[in-house]
């Protein structure tokens, strides 16, 4: 399995992989960036297919946390971890303190947090081992709902450029992936009268949203086709493609799911075809800000937390400008300025 030559390896600083016969624990630590603070990233757990499959995901996602940081204006580099295999088969205390045995072994170069299939409670037997966690119970705690809060921000933004109003009643918003986000993010957008159609792969929660926001269900390769304003990818990455692309109807695209792009081309095809892409790692980071307010000297306060989330509608708009005064896809404006940033800190 190459790495250095890995199509998704961007000048990585460091990428550890952690093995442990006793726990069953198998996982890869990837430490993007330290140039604005230490590589600070979730960490989540999923049955891949292939030890590659991790590997392509947890450089991907590290890289964004680079960038997302840097977005959002918080003094933190980007990582991230991956721990491979069932969510509901291998979770143990005696895992998660081993993971949180190399965590610590990186001396704070890395800080973890929840991700996919990471609860405040598996972080909290994390932070048994070290320190270098965020995220706790009794302070920051679960960054779902802010994550949510975020994205529904920059729903808002995107419309407002779109559309000339961020008023979303009566839009049609077709949301892919009803995990705590995902749910989140149905609650603000049913609130203020969008009209929902749903797909997940857990059909429990999509029966809860039939319920509570009148939704429509559709089939999970039905989402792409369907009629709607807004598509909002909500669940894993790599959902906008050449296949999909092809299917949209959609005149936005602004969801909370990480990596949406399967390769960055695909942002000038969603230009070309006139459709506004909220670069993810922006509309998303409304989790990532409340984390951060929980390391920092003076302390966790939840109001200066949603006030810095909020901001995320203004930094959308700023980009959705830059790139139509430059003719560029947004993917790329805001890949530049995140770039900037860096540069200037090293």
């Amino acid at each position: 399995m190459a790495v250095f030559n890995h199509p998704e390896f961007d000048n990585h600083e460091q990428v550890v992989f952690c093995s442990d016969e006793s726990t069953g624990l198998k996982a890869i630590i990837a430490i993007h960036s330290t140039a604005l603070g230490p590589a600070t990233g979730g960490c989540r757990m999923w049955d891949y297919v292939a030890d590659e499959d991790a590997l392509v995901d947890v450089l991907r996602l590290s890289r964004g946390m680079t960038y997302k940081n840097a977005m959002a204006g918080l003094p933190l580099g980007g990582g991230k971890a991956v721990i491979i295999g069932d969510a509901k088969k291998i979770k143990s205390e005696a895992l998660f303190r081993k993971f949180g045995q190399f965590v610590h072994s990186l001396s704070g170069r890395y800080v973890s947090a929840e991700d996919v299939n990471i609860t405040t409670g598996d972080i909290m037997m994390v932070n048994k081992e070290t320190p270098y966690v965020a995220g706790l119970e009794g302070l920051s705690g679960n960054p779902g709902p802010f994550t949510a809060l975020g994205t529904y921000r920059g729903v808002k933004a995107a419309a407002k450029h779109k559309f000339g109003s961020d008023n979303l009643t009566g839009l049609t918003v077709a949301v892919q992936g009803l995990g705590s986000v995902g749910f989140y993010l149905c609650e603000y957008l049913h609130k203020e009268g969008a009209k929902l159609i749903v797909t997940d792969i857990n059909q429990d929660a999509v029966s809860r949203a039939v319920a509570q926001f009148n939704a429509t269900a559709v089939g999970l390769d039905e989402i792409y086709a369907v009629d709607a304003d807004i598509y909002a990818p909500c669940a894993l990455g790599a959902t906008i493609n050449d296949i999909t692309i092809a299917q949209l109807k959609c005149k936005i695209i602004a969801g909370c799911a990480n990596n949406q792009l399967k390769e960055s081309r695909h942002g000038e095809l969603l230009r070309q075809k006139g459709i506004l892409y909220a670069p993810d790692y922006v509309i998303n980071a409304g989790g990532i800000i409340n984390v951060a307010m929980e390391m920092r000297e003076q302390g966790y306060n939840a109001e200066e937390s949603t006030a810095k989330v909020n901001q995320i509608y203004q930094t959308l708009i700023t980009i959705f400008e830059r790139a139509d005064a430059q003719q560029k896809p947004t993917n790329e404006v805001a890949d530049l300025m995140a770039q900037e940033i860096i540069r200037n800190a090293r």
